[in-house]
């Protein structure tokens, strides 16, 4: 009998690009890997699912790929991490739903956050959901999108976190409520509680993140995340871009031995 095709398969091999992976995507084989942040057009995300169906496997994982993306994504998956009444946003009738609850809750001052929008700037600030209402519903504020309450007092803490490596520093801009160090922001150390280092850790289990920067909102007491992302920026941080690259490449390959490769 002759061998199956399972039998004349090749040994699983480390796909080393992002552009070795759209070259060779349909030479592709199970067990495959693929080792990095996957570079994608919003309109190739769909190629992951197909990724996953032939067995091809991502690292990190394909949920924290995804969801490091998109800022609607994080609120739906991390809802339970965030602070109350974060709703997304896809249409018309979800923002009315919306509207009506922020009114029957005394909710005045809300937050937009574009999806996609990086570096502070698509984060917007409004007198009330019914000024979103209509910003939205003239073409003005482009669906999907965050909402939520604007916490004026809140504090913003932004944590990197590889492996045992934890660092985290509070931004500050006293004028602008967008404290990206980029924009005027500045930066002083902080120290964590352990409810807060434990708080980042079930984020990154829910989302299986191996390593992460973490924004957290701490107001009246009570800590929220406001957003995770595999990779960001590491200004205003001690690590230096040489010990980040060494760390973030240590986790690579300890998964690489993992998989034997």
């Amino acid at each position: 009998m002759t061998g199956s095709t399972d039998d004349n398969r090749r040994p699983p091999r480390l796909i080393p690009a992002n552009d070795v992976l759209h070259a060779e995507f349909n030479d592709l084989e199970p067990g495959d890997v693929f080792i990095g942040r996957l570079r994608l057009k919003a309109s190739e995300e769909n190629l992951v699912t197909d990724l996953l169906e032939r067995g091809i496997k991502l690292f990190p994982a394909a949920l924290a790929q995804l969801s490091c993306r998109s800022k609607v994504f994080q609120a739906k998956i991390f809802s339970q991490y965030m602070a109350p009444a974060t709703e997304t946003i896809h249409d018309l009738h979800e923002l009315m739903t919306a509207v009506n609850q922020y009114q029957r809750r005394g909710l005045q001052q809300v937050v937009t956050k574009k999806d996609r929008a990086h570096a502070g700037m698509g984060i917007n600030l409004w007198p009330s959901a019914e000024d979103v209402f209509n910003q939205a519903s003239g073409g003005g504020l482009p669906f999907p999108f965050v909402i939520q309450p604007f916490h004026p007092d809140s504090l913003d803490i932004r944590v990197i976190i590889i492996d045992d490596y934890l660092e985290a520093y509070r931004r500050n801009n006293p004028d602008n409520f967008r404290n990206n160090l980029h924009y005027g922001g500045t930066r002083e150390p902080a120290v964590l509680t352990g409810e807060q280092v434990d708080l980042c850790r079930k984020v990154m289990a829910r989302g299986r993140y191996p390593y992460a920067h973490l924004d957290l909102m701490v107001s009246q007491g009570a800590t929220y995340l406001a957003e995770i992302n595999l990779r960001g920026g590491i200004r205003g941080a001690e690590i230096t871009p040489a010990e980040y690259r060494r760390r973030i490449d240590a986790v690579h390959q300890r998964y690489l031995r993992e998989q034997g490769l």
